[in-house]
This record gives C-alpha cells, sequence and structure tokens, in this order.
C-alpha cells in the first residue's frame, strides 16, 4: 500500500449511468483500468469489455428502479453522467431527475455505503446556480420524480440550462445532509469537449470559446480529460472535497471573469451571474 492508492478504485464498485458512449464511457474505461469492478448503465448499447451492462430509461421511473434494484450493492462511486441536448422529449427527467431518483432509491436500500462518492457531469450551462438559487429551490422542494417533471414542464425548466442548474444546486444543497450518511457528491462543469452530443450541436457546443482555443493553441477537451477530474472527485484522495461544480473548462471562465482574456469577460459574466 502506497499513499497513492487513494487515487485509484482497487476493491471499489463503480457505476456509471450514461457510460455507453462519451465522456462517460471515458470514465467507465478509466475507473476499470484503475482497478474497479464496473457497472455501465444506459439505454444504447455497452461496447467496453469486462463490465456488467444494465439497460436503463432515465426518462422512466420504473426503469430507473428495475435498473437499480438490478444493479444492488455495495456502490462505492456513482457516476451520474448520462445528459442529452434540447429538444429531447424527457430531458427534465433523463438530465437530473432520473439521476436523483437512482440516488434516493440507493439510498435509501443502503447501496450508497458510509465513504461512497457522487459525481455529476453538469455543464457551464449551470454556473449561474447561485443567481437562480431562490427559484431552483423551490423545483428541488419537489421530491416525487412525476410531480416534478410536471413542475419542470409547467414552469419552462424542461431544457439544457436548467436541468444543470438544478445539478449544481442539488450538488450544494445535498452535500451537508449526504455526509451525515458518509457520502460525498461533486460534480464537474465540462467546457466545450469534444463528444458525439458536441458534435450533433457542433456550432453550439464545440463553437463556444473556439476565440480561446485559438488564442492559446488549445483543441477541445476530450472525453478523457473531463474522466480524469470526475474520476478523481470520486476517489479517495479527494475525501475533504464535497458540495463542489469544478470548472473543467481550461481556464475560459477564469479567464474572463478576471479580464486576463477580455473576450471571454461578458459570457463569463452572463453565464455565472444571470437570472433565468
Amino acid at each position: 500500500m502506497s499513499l497513492f492508492d487513494a487515487y485509484g478504485y482497487n476493491g471499489k464498485r463503480a457505476v456509471v449511468v450514461g457510460g455507453a458512449t462519451g465522456m462517460g464511457a471515458a470514465l467507465a474505461e478509466l475507473v476499470k483500468d484503475a482497478g474497479a469492478e464496473v457497472v455501465v448503465m444506459d439505454r444504447a448499447p455497452v461496447t467496453l469489455d469486462g463490465v456488467k451492462s444494465i439497460q436503463v430509461d432515465l426518462a422512466d421511473k420504473a426503469s430507473i428502479e428495475a435498473a437499480t434494484d438490478k444493479c444492488g450493492g455495495p456502490v462505492h462511486a456513482l457516476f451520474s453522467c448520462a445528459g442529452v441536448a434540447d429538444g429531447t422529449p424527457g430531458i427534465e427527467r433523463i438530465n437530473f431527475l432520473g439521476h436523483r431518483h437512482m440516488i434516493d432509491r440507493m439510498r435509501a436500500a443502503g447501496t450508497l455505503s458510509r465513504g461512497a462518492a457522487i459525481g455529476f457531469i453538469s455543464s457551464a450551462a449551470g454556473a449561474a446556480w447561485q443567481a437562480n438559487l431562490d427559484r431552483v429551490k423551490r423545483y428541488l422542494d419537489i421530491t416525487d420524480f412525476d410531480e416534478a417533471a410536471n413542475y419542470a414542464v409547467d414552469n419552462g425548466m424542461d431544457n439544457y440550462l436548467w436541468t444543470k442548474l438544478a445539478i449544481c444546486a442539488y450538488v450544494a444543497r445535498e452535500a451537508m445532509g449526504l455526509l451525515k450518511e458518509g457520502i460525498r457528491v461533486n460534480a464537474i462543469l465540462p467546457g466545450p469537449t469534444d463528444t458525439p452530443l458536441a458534435r450533433a450541436n457542433a456550432d453550439m457546443w464545440l463553437g463556444f470559446a473556439s476565440d480561446y482555443r485559438d488564442e492559446t493553441g488549445i483543441e477541445p477537451s476530450t472525453p478523457l480529460d473531463q474522466a480524469y477530474a470526475l474520476a478523481f472527485l470520486c476517489s479517495d484522495a479527494a475525501r475533504a472535497v464535497t458540495g463542489i461544480t469544478m470548472v473543467t473548462d481550461v481556464g475560459y471562465f477564469a479567464s474572463g471573469l478576471s479580464g486576463s482574456f477580455e473576450a471571454a469577460a461578458p459570457v463569463a459574466q452572463f453565464l455565472t451571474t444571470s437570472e433565468f
């Protein structure tokens, strides 16, 4: 045993929800390589060898419950990675409410043991969660899956932006309660990352911050770049870290907010302080 073992996953069981493609697939491969027993949940076929695959539809409550029951425990790391773009029916369920319902079911069953960690993939779109906290808290207060989904639709929250605001606020608000159960929760806020979902929305998602990348001589992040950050947050090496939304955008927001890259200043200010 060495001190550096805290960064690994030997002896751990990791569940990657949305692990068939993109960042989730990179994460599943990474934690498997780090020693974990890996369970991948997704609607899409899972092609990674050496993992257990469970079908799940995060828009369907019964599917979530069946998948969670089939998975069983213990779960030492739960990676909530699945997400879809605007225009997808049930986006409010797939991007947030389905993940929350799975977490609630695992908590109730004792599947998430003390020492476990939860890691979400949010987005820069959720960076203004503090400016919208009062409104998003009213949404989070609705704990019933179907009632919350109806509320989201009725109040214009059934879109990508609001699902990511909800994730960020959820992580901050639930951190203390989860910690009482010995569970940590964090999220990453990726900048432009070259995934199948991003390529399907390339003008908006991969075009974002292209001037910053041109100035710094970098390319969009890879799925593995983002997986490294999330794997760290759910490792024992991050046991002092909970309730945070880690910005993983290669410095774009920081450069805009500090004024070191002036072209990013209005965008960063809008995305971190606007009320929606």
